[in-house]
C-alpha cells in the first residue's frame, strides 16, 4: 500500500514519465483493439462484426481520439520529454514538480474520460475530427469528446510551460544551448507548437458543443454559421500536431541513431536552427491542404500548397541529418537501433507519399481515398509509434536498471515491420488504383478489393503479435530480466552518467559540464 502512495502522490520527474508510460501504453492497447474490431469488420464484403455502421462509427472515433490524443503525445511529450529531459540537461527535477504531477493526473483523467465511450449509452460517433453539422446533431455524446480534448489539451499546456522553464533555467553549470541533445531541442519545438495551437483546439471543441447544447449557430449554416470555421480552427491545431508528434520522434531517432553509429549528430545546428526551427515557424501555415476539396478560394489553395511543399525542405535538413550520422559509422543493430532505423525507412516512406497530398490537382482525387490513411499512418502513425518503441528500448535499462530479451525485442521488431508494411503499403496502392473511399464500414460497391481488404486485416493480426511479443518483453524484464550496466550503449549523454534507475535528484551533486563536452563527442571504435 505505501508503495501505491507513493506513485500515486510522487512529484519526481522519473516516476511521473513512467506514469505517462503505463498510461499511453493503456490507451495503445484499446486503440489497437479498436483497429482489430474495424479490420475485422473489413475483412470480408457485408456485416462481420456488426451490422450497425454508427458502432463502427465509435470504434473509427475511439481509435483516432484515443491513438493520437491518449497514446502518441503523451508518450512522446509526457513520458519521454518528463523522464529524460532533466537527465539530459543535468536537472534534479522539473521547475514545477507539483504542477507536473497534477498534469499526469489530468491526462489520466482524460483517458478515463475516453474509455467511458465503451460503457454510456449515447457514446461518441464523432470521429478524432469532431466535425459539424453531424457532431451537433448525432445523438452521441459530442461533450464527453469535447471534455476529454480539454482535459488533455489542459495537461499539455500544463506541460509546455513546465518543461521550457526547466530548460531555459535549470540547465547544469556549462550546458550552453548548442550543447544540448538533438532530443532536448525537439521537445522544446514541440511545446512552442502546444502552447500556441491547444487554445485554438480547445475552442474549437468547446464551440460544437455549445452549438449543440446551449443553441448557439457558431457552425449551422441553416442559421447563419459556417462548418467551414471549425474545419479552420480544427486544422490550424491538427496540422502542427503532426509536428509536435513528429519533433520528439525523431528526437529519439537522433539520440539512437548516434549512439549506436558511434557518430556526432551530423550538422548539428543546421537541423536544430534550420530543421526543427523551420518546421515549428511553418506549420501554422500547412493547414489548408485538409480542406482542398472544401471550396477554398483558389488563391488560398496554391500559397498553402507552396508552404506544404517548402515544409518538405527543413523536414528534409533533418532528414540528411539522420543520414549523415549513419556515414561510416560504426553501427551495431541492438533492438533500439532495429527501431530507429525502421522509424526512418516508414518515415522516408510517408513523407516521399506526401508531397503528392500538397498538390492541389492531385489530392482533389486522393484526399478521401485509401491512400490518405496509408499514408497518414506511415508518416506518423507507425513511424511515431514505432519511435515510441525504440526510445522505450534505449531509456529501458536507465528505467528499470535491468535488460531485456534482445532476441524477443527483435522478433517483435520484425513482426510490427512486416506488419506495417502489409497493411499500408496496400492501402496506398487500393487507394491510388481503386479509388476506394475511407471510413466506410462496408466496401460492397468496391467487391474488386475483397483479396486486398482481406491481406490488410492479416496485415493487423501481424502488427498485435508483434506488439504483444513486445509488451510482454517490456514486462518479463523489468521483472525478472539481468541486471543491466549504467551506460550499456557507451552513450556520451549526460543521462547516462548517472546510476540505473537514477535516485531521487538524480545525481548526488549537481554535474558540471566541461568546455569541452558534447552529448555526441563519439570517436570511432
Amino acid at each position: 500500500m505505501s508503495v501505491i502512495k507513493e506513485w500515486v502522490f510522487t512529484t519526481d520527474h522519473k516516476r511521473v514519465g513512467i506514469l505517462y508510460l503505463i498510461g499511453s501504453v493503456a490507451a495503445f492497447v484499446v486503440a489497437g483493439i479498436m483497429a482489430l474490431l474495424m479490420r475485422a469488420e473489413l475483412s470480408a464484403i457485408g456485416p462481420t462484426l456488426t451490422a450497425n455502421p454508427t458502432t463502427y462509427n465509435v470504434w473509427l472515433y475511439a481509435h483516432g481520439a484515443i491513438m493520437i490524443l491518449g497514446f502518441q503525445i503523451p508518450a512522446l511529450t509526457g513520458f519521454a520529454a518528463n523522464y529524460c529531459i532533466p537527465l539530459m540537461i543535468g536537472a534534479k527535477d522539473v521547475a514545477f514538480p507539483r504542477l507536473n504531477a497534477f498534469s499526469v493526473w489530468l491526462f489520466y483523467m482524460g483517458v478515463i474520460l475516453a474509455l467511458l465511450t465503451f460503457v454510456i449509452p449515447d457514446p461518441p460517433d464523432v470521429l478524432w475530427t469532431g466535425y459539424p453539422p453531424y457532431s451537433t446533431i448525432t445523438t452521441g455524446n459530442t461533450a464527453l469528446y469535447t471534455f476529454t480534448v480539454l482535459l488533455i489539451g489542459f495537461a499539455s499546456i500544463i506541460a509546455g510551460v513546465n518543461f521550457l522553464t526547466t530548460i531555459a533555467y535549470m540547465r547544469a553549470q556549462g550546458m550552453t544551448w548548442n550543447k544540448l541533445n538533438f532530443f532536448v531541442w525537439s521537445i522544446i519545438g514541440s511545446f512552442v507548437m502546444q502552447l500556441i495551437y491547444v487554445p485554438v483546439l480547445g475552442t474549437a471543441v468547446l464551440l460544437i458543443s455549445f452549438d449543440k447544447y446551449l443553441g448557439t449557430n457558431f457552425f449551422d449554416p441553416t442559421i447563419g454559421g459556417d462548418v467551414l470555421t471549425y474545419q479552420n480552427l480544427f486544422w490550424f491545431y491538427s496540422h502542427p500536431a503532426v509536428y509536435v508528434i513528429f519533433l520528439p520522434f525523431i528526437g529519439i531517432l537522433m539520440e539512437i541513431l548516434a549512439t549506436f553509429a558511434k557518430n556526432p549528430v551530423f550538422n548539428y545546428k543546421v537541423a536544430v536552427y534550420g530543421g526543427c526551427w523551420g518546421i515549428v515557424i511553418i506549420s501554422g501555415e500547412v493547414w489548408i491542404h485538409h480542406l482542398y476539396v472544401s471550396g477554398m478560394p483558389d488563391w488560398l489553395r496554391i500559397g498553402q500548397m507552396v508552404t506544404t511543399l517548402l515544409i518538405s525542405v527543413p523536414v528534409g535538413l533533418i532528414t540528411i541529418s539522420m543520414v549523415g550520422t549513419l556515414y561510416k559509422g560504426s553501427i551495431t543493430f541492438e533492438t533500439p537501433m532495429l527501431y530507429g532505423l525502421g522509424t526512418l525507412v516508414l518515415f522516408l516512406i510517408g513523407g516521399l507519399t506526401g508531397i503528392p497530398l500538397a498538390v492541389t490537382s492531385l489530392t482533389v482525387n486522393l484526399s478521401e481515398t485509401y491512400y490518405v490513411v496509408g499514408h497518414f499512418h506511415y508518416v506518423m502513425a507507425v513511424a511515431g509509434t514505432m519511435a515510441i518503441f525504440a526510445g522505450v528500448y534505449y531509456w529501458f535499462p536507465k528505467m528499470t536498471g535491468k535488460m531485456y530479451s534482445e532476441l524477443w525485442g527483435k522478433i517483435g521488431f520484425w513482426f510490427t515491420f512486416v506488419g506495417a508494411n502489409v497493411i499500408f503499403w496496400t492501402m496506398m496502392d487500393v487507394g491510388v488504383r481503386t479509388g476506394l473511399p475511407r471510413r466506410y464500414y462496408d466496401f460492397a460497391a468496391f467487391p474488386q478489393v475483397a483479396n486486398e481488404q482481406y491481406i490488410m486485416s492479416v496485415g493487423a493480426i501481424i502488427i498485435a503479435i508483434g506488439f504483444t511479443i513486445t509488451l510482454l518483453n517490456w514486462i518479463i524484464g523489468a521483472a525478472r530480466g539481468p541486471k543491466a550496466s549504467d551506460n550499456p550503449w557507451g552513450s556520451m549523454s549526460l543521462e547516462w552518467t548517472t546510476v540505473s534507475p537514477p535516485p531521487h535528484g538524480n545525481w548526488p551533486k549537481p554535474p558540471v559540464v566541461a568546455e569541452d563536452w558534447n552529448p555526441y563527442a563519439y570517436t570511432k571504435r
